[in-house]
């Protein structure tokens, strides 16, 4: 059993926070992945075909009761397989598409619980002044939609960070990857993975903070600019 050592601890610190960049980044790019993506699995369930709707909503339980690690091996290791659509995809991009889709179902649904609490005299206001389908949906639903899913989407945000490190299994170099890189060279395991530890909770801490403040700031933006104010009897006021 290896004891502590603060000699291993500070000599492996600035070797573990090297792939820092790597796990932010990837962290981002699955997250706005996930944004965008989530939006197509709300519009697909919204569209008025019930085979459709049984497909799209299939395909995300799907997604959803399948482990994320799994998902990554499929993309990186079995996708180039696939005869005549599969190709070879480098351990980021695979990363990418493999966290911001399954997270994207999640957030989808998000984004359908807003949609949901949109009140019914918007919808019918909005019809009211002869909106088109685009301006309804920017001017009016998303606006009064979005909001109140923050605190929601925001958690999704310390998830995916916390599930990027899945990421390393297929070759992304992020703080988990040079962990157990130091580890096996050195063999010692405890500094170097408590230093991933104080990493992610020192980022996850303060960025929990931050999504509290944006939703409080949304909210009172919302409330001061409200698009359509009605008497609940979808007539203007």
């Amino acid at each position: 059993m290896n004891n502590w050592s603060w000699d291993v601890f500070f000599h492996a610190f600035p070797i573990v926070v090297q792939g820092l960049g790597i796990t932010i980044g990837l962290t981002i790019a699955c997250y706005i992945f996930a944004l965008l993506f989530g939006f197509v699995w709300t519009f697909l369930r919204r569209i008025p075909n019930k085979l459709i709707n049984w497909v799209v909503t299939w395909t995300m339980e799907f997604i959803r009761s399948t482990p994320p690690l799994v998902q990554l091996f499929f993309i990186y290791y079995a996708w180039p397989m696939v005869p005549v659509v599969g190709m070879t995809l480098d351990p980021f991009t695979s990363a990418v598409l493999g966290l911001g889709i399954h997270f994207s179902t999640y957030i989808g649904e998000v984004y359908r619980s807003g949609i949901d609490s949109v009140g019914k005299g918007q919808w019918e206001a909005s019809k009211a002044l002869n909106f088109s389908t685009g301006k309804k949906w920017v001017k009016i639903i998303l606006p009064q939609a979005i909001p109140p899913t923050i605190p929601m989407l925001g958690n999704y945000l310390i998830i995916m960070f916390k599930e990027v490190p899945l990421a390393s299994t297929i070759g992304v170099v992020g703080i988990l990857h040079m962990a157990n890189s130091y580890g096996a060279q050195y063999w010692t395991y405890l500094e170097p993975l408590t230093i991933v530890a104080i990493l992610f909770l020192v980022l996850s801490y303060p960025s929990a903070i931050l999504i509290k403040k944006l939703e409080l700031k949304m909210n009172r933006r919302f409330d001061k600019n409200a698009v359509i104010k009605t008497n609940g009897k979808g007539m203007v006021t």
